[in-house]
């Protein structure tokens, strides 16, 4: 075993480890990966059940939390990955809302 795979291991058997699989360090962005797990799973969805304002409360909010995460002593960077996969997502979906509502009102105006 290479001397980084003996350090790893060294650290996951520490109390330092425990301590932090306990803290809401760990947990706090551990439960809230559910809301990029989501928007990823909605992302094959049909764009006209996205929410146009929820999905931009979802990019402010992931962009607020991302510069908190980087902020905080020590940095969570678990959180900080997961904000940044939310942006992501919800900019995704973002852009196909604006899509679908500007491919329907051409549409619309198309059959005036």
């Amino acid at each position: 075993m290479s001397n980084a795979g003996k350090k790893l291991l060294q650290y996951v058997a520490s109390k330092d480890f425990r301590t932090y699989l306990m803290s809401t360090h760990f947990w706090g962005p551990v439960a809230n990966w559910g809301i990029p797990i989501a928007a990823l799973a909605d992302i094959k969805k049909d764009p006209k059940f996205i929410s146009g304002n929820m999905t931009v409360a979802l990019c402010l909010y992931s962009a607020i939390f991302m510069r908190f995460a980087w902020k905080v002593q020590p940095r969570n960077m678990l959180l900080f990955a997961c904000h940044v996969t939310n942006e992501t997502t919800q900019l995704i979906q973002l852009g196909r809302y604006v899509n679908y509502n500007l491919r329907n009102k051409e549409e619309k105006v198309a059959l005036t």
